[in-house]
């Protein structure tokens, strides 16, 4: 029995994009001609990075230094010989880990080779010089000079992408190192016109400069609304802010870490797991500052699923976030370098409202109230959509090394008070929630207004999203610190005419219920909106009783058929609802066994038993279904059936209804069992249709119950016996 997670790992999914970039250039949109206008030279078109990659695994930004170099046109004929030129010097140069063996032999064959791969670099005391490691080349003890080490200090903390001469020399001396490093350059852009960036953002209308930036890290605006490209433009934040501090937590495989890890050379995106104090800070023992002496921004990945932690580097670390400071020994050291916090959450909005908190998947030394309470920022990380093909941009966007020089200049300037010419945040705002309002706001003017020019309506978008940032955060807090119940924060703004706009979360709104505890005594944040929209099952419940905190009326449960039901051929009206529900309501624990989940209807038939488990449960609990189906033969087939299989189990735990799905090629049975008591052996499976018509309006395709049953067959419900159950 296979998992779908190691399944798909074991197929190239990449196989079934077969179009190479190259083969049909996309049509030029009047964006990205405008953009080829005004930024030519500085700009790439975003597929190529995925036309020239291949199997080298290295971050985007590496990639787009090259085609910078060779394919940063809009002339077709240029960019295919530069995407040839590129590749060929991948191709030659570049050091693939398994094939470390094959160039060292090639360096001591020629005497000399030009490598690209990752250079660290450690100070040897005994020796009393620096010593180089090549990461994929795997040859460490390569003696590098000092000024070339003074001249790029990240070698010393994370290593750095570099283009190396490497020569041989070999001798019959001890502990000889054969490798000499001749030359080493770091992958990053040689100089910026600032002048000229400037000058180019006038000409852009701010919407069009917001799809420029998206089509800068890679996503294609046309897929994303205007809340979304806020989203993942305060991403950015960190980079272009000193000292900002940002968490986003979100469900698996919506790019949360790939902007920390591909975008910026100025950034380095660590394990939340191998952080240590003297990695992150100083190292006592030598009194070398650690990565936040070095990046802008250090960001830590599966934040949430490190549970082992070191309460000295909580400690640490809470007064960094918030004093710019950290003390080690007897000396006290100041840095600038922003900290992202990124990480999956493993359960849905409601659930966490109802039984914890937003901030329920970290690991419990960072659930501390005053830790939290510096973070600048909470990104709704569960409104990113999986990403998906089409989400990438295929059009022009900046060369990455090129942006973050630019957004690197831009940490000098502060536009926290840019908002004052029009809005004034409430008094009872407190010194640290406005820190956060002010430093996001400031962060998303440098994005998108560069200048500081902004039309009042575009100011207040961004302060409106910059505030609900830090409330998203607050609120949590109050939950967690019950020290903290009595604080009266009133998160609104008034504008020059004296009229309060109040800012709620999205959360908020749609959970009303379960957002606020009982003693949460606060009322106004309300004040001048429309009432918020309640949750699907809120609103269709009959009774107060799907509250949180309401007494759950008593409801007595129809008496369930156990037995045989024969369906025939032909006949109409039979729906998962009225067939199947009643015997699934109140599961928590649903096991399906069908060997035949292939063909997209088969899909679709699962989403919607799923789908209708999602809406029959209260929006706060969670369902856990385990799915054993077999795997379709065909290659080409397979690959089709475990995206499909993904896509539903995207969808569907989002929704809470937690599925899990194993591939097994031995099981005939179709059947479903609950942890309710109940068996139901289903003699066609969940394909007991006939398959759709082609007529998408056929009201079939929206309604079961219009649906024609294919062949006879029967369905037998029968009780589990309590040992079984």
């Amino acid at each position: 029995m296979t998992n779908l997670e190691d399944a798909l790992s074991a197929v190239d999914l990449l196989a079934l994009d077969t179009d190479d970039a190259t083969a049909t250039p996309p049509t030029q949109s009047p964006l990205d001609r405008k953009i080829n206008e005004h930024f030519s030279g500085v700009v790439v078109r975003k597929d190529l990075v995925k036309a020239v990659k291949g199997n080298a695994v290295v971050p985007s930004y590496v990639l787009e230094y090259l085609l910078a170099q060779y394919a940063a046109t809009d002339d077709e004929a240029t960019i295919t010989e530069g995407i040839e030129s590129v590749r060929g010097i991948l191709a030659d140069h570049y050091v693939n880990r398994n094939e470390h063996e094959l160039i060292k032999s090639l360096i001591r064959d020629k005497g000399s080779y030009r490598i690209i791969d990752k250079v660290t670099v450690a100070l040897d005391e005994k020796a009393d010089v620096h010593k180089a490691e090549f990461e994929n080349l795997q040859i460490k003890g390569v003696v590098i000079d000092d000024d070339t080490v003074k001249r790029n200090q990240k070698l010393l903390v994370g290593g750095v992408w570099c283009i190396c001469d490497i020569e041989y020399f070999h001798s019959d001396e001890k502990n000889f190192v054969p490798w000499i490093l001749d030359s080493l350059k770091p992958i990053q852009v040689a100089g910026v016109d600032y002048d000229r960036y400037y000058e180019a953002r006038t000409k852009f209308e701010t919407d069009e400069w917001i799809d420029l930036l998206m089509q800068s890290i890679g996503l294609n605006p046309e897929q994303f609304s205007p809340r979304d490209k806020l989203i993942a433009l305060t991403r950015l934040v960190p980079f272009v802010e000193r000292n900002y501090n940002l968490v986003e937590l979100g469900p698996k495989g919506t790019g949360k870490s790939h902007t920390f890890s591909e975008f910026s050379p100025n950034g380095i995106l660590i394990s939340g797991g191998e952080v240590t104090l003297a990695k992150l800070f100083v190292n006592n023992s030598n009194g070398r500052i650690g990565l936040v002496g070095y990046w802008d921004c250090v960001a830590f990945d599966e934040f949430a699923s490190n549970k082992k932690t070191d309460q000295n580097l909580v400690n640490v670390m809470k007064n960094y976030l918030a004093n710019k400071q950290f003390s080690r020994g007897t000396s006290i050291y100041g840095a600038e370098a922003s900290m992202a916090f990124v990480g999956n959450t493993t359960h849905t909005v409601p659930h966490m409202l109802k039984n914890s908190d937003l901030f329920d998947e970290l690991p419990p030394s960072y659930r501390d109230a005053a830790w939290l309470d510096r973070i600048h920022h909470y990104i709704p990380g569960w409104e990113v959509a999986p990403i998906r093909s089409e989400m990438f941009s295929s059009g022009y966007g900046f060369v990455v090394d090129y942006l973050a020089e630019i957004l690197r200049s831009k940490r000098s300037e502060d536009f926290s008070d840019k908002y004052k010419e029009y809005f004034t945040l409430d008094s009872s705002i407190s010194t640290r929630d406005q820190d956060g309002i002010r430093k996001t706001f400031s962060g998303l003017m440098k994005l998108i207004h560069p200048r500081g020019e902004a039309t009042q309506a575009e100011v207040q978008a961004l302060l409106e999203f910059a505030v609900e940032g830090r409330k998203r955060v607050k609120d949590q807090v109050l939950r967690i610190d019950a020290t903290m119940r009595d604080t009266m924060v009133k998160f609104r703004y008034s504008d020059a005419s004296g009229a309060w706009h109040a800012v709620v979360t999205r959360e908020e709104r749609q959970y009303p219920e379960l957002y606020r505890k009982p003693w949460d005594r606060r009322t106004d944040d309300f004040e001048g909106e429309p009432a918020p929209v309640q949750s699907v099952s809120s609103a269709a419940a009959p009774s107060p009783a799907s509250s949180a905190f309401a007494t759950p009326a008593v409801v007595e449960t129809p008496r369930l058929h156990e037995g045989v039901r024969d369906l025939g051929a032909g006949q109409k009206g039979i729906s998962y609802e009225n067939l199947l529900l009643p015997y699934l309501r109140d599961a928590t624990m649903i096991e399906i066994v069908d060997p035949y989940i292939r063909l997209p209807h088969q899909g679709r038939n699962l989403a919607d038993l799923l789908s209708m488990l999602a809406l029959a449960k209260d929006a706060a609990d969670e369902i856990d279904v385990r799915l054993t189906t077999s795997e379709e033969p065909k290659p080409d087939f397979k690959q089709q059936q475990l995206l499909m299989l993904k896509s539903i189990k995207d969808a569907s735990d989002a929704s809470g209804v937690l599925l899990s799905v194993n591939l097994d090629d031995t099981i005939h049975d179709r059947r479903i069992t609950t942890n309710r008591g109940w068996r139901i052996d289903l003699g066609k499976g969940l394909d007991m249709w006939q398959k759709p018509a082609d007529n998408p309006f056929d009201f079939s395709r929206g309604r079961q119950e219009f649906r024609v049953i294919g062949s006879s067959f029967a369905v037998h419900f029968s009780k589990i016996p309590a040992e079984s159950n």
